[in-house]
């Protein structure tokens, strides 16, 4: 399994990326100094760019034609995708949808968080 996860800071705010990561993955659903995101806004974006995956469950897409799969987990102020086998280009266009709505990869594996205040 490979995790990618997501969140956007508020104005003028900005904290420790692992502690954040933490309290995401202990699903705490409120976390000051992160923005709310238009979760169902991104579920449906995901499910219109995966639309030729098996959606499994609301939540869960797999590749019937190819390698891997991935399922997301989200609260207000995050999205946390769980891929399982999935290839480099799949995580590539999670990561590219989710930039469209401004938020930045926190790559646990690493870690690593890629936005403008890390470069």
């Amino acid at each position: 399994m490979y995790e990618l996860l997501f969140w956007n800071y508020c104005d003028g705010i900005y904290l420790n990326h692992h502690e954040v990561y933490e309290d995401i993955c202990e699903e705490q659903i409120d976390i000051d100094g992160l923005e709310a995101l238009p979760v169902q806004v991104i579920f449906n974006r995901i499910a219109s760019v995966f639309s030729k995956w098996e959606k499994v469950d609301d939540r869960s897409w797999k590749n019937n034609s190819g390698v891997g799969a991935f399922h997301i987990r989200s609260t207000p102020q995050s999205i946390k995708i769980d891929c399982y086998g999935t290839e480099g280009k799949t995580m590539d266009a999670l990561v590219s949808i989710m930039e469209e709505f401004k938020c930045a990869l926190y790559d646990p594996q690493v870690p690593q968080r890629y936005d403008e205040m890390a470069e």
